[in-house]
């Protein structure tokens, strides 16, 4: 996985630096910030958060819609604190590469969420922009 995120890193840093005409040894952030452009780590979180959108939305394929379930829907769930906030249930597991299973991810990012996100009155467009500027300001991602 490092490796595939060194290479996007470098693509990333490369067409910034096309984009813009900078020099080879000056410093990319100052330049991906002017672009307004993501970083690596955060684009990733982009994505799985417009993924697990429409999966909630029914704009993506069954089998993925099927692994995003809102807590609110789990039989028992009304009791939990986290039914009415929008939360996923986020199956258990044990290992690294368990973790990185989209059943496992989109849930996770989609909860890392701020609530007002996660409201279900956004349409996809607005819901990206105020994604993209939420991951922009956030250094966490």
């Amino acid at each position: 996985m490092r490796g595939c995120r060194q290479k996007l890193l470098y693509v990333l840093n490369v067409a910034a630096r096309v984009v813009t005409g900078t020099r080879k040894f000056d410093h990319i952030t100052p330049v991906l910030r002017q672009l307004h452009w993501l970083l690596v780590r955060q684009r990733i979180t982009f994505k799985l958060a417009m993924i697990t959108f429409n999966c909630l939305h029914g704009l993506a394929t069954s089998y993925l819609a099927d692994v995003c379930t809102p807590v609110s829907s789990v039989v028992g769930g009304w009791q939990l604190w986290s039914a009415n906030s929008g939360a996923l249930v986020m199956p258990p597991t044990r290992t690294t590469i368990g973790q990185r299973d989209f059943a496992v991810a989109g849930p996770a990012t989609w909860n890392s969420l701020p609530v007002d996100l996660q409201t279900s009155s956004l349409s996809r467009d607005t819901f990206a922009k105020k994604l993209k500027t939420h991951l922009y300001g956030c250094e966490c991602s």
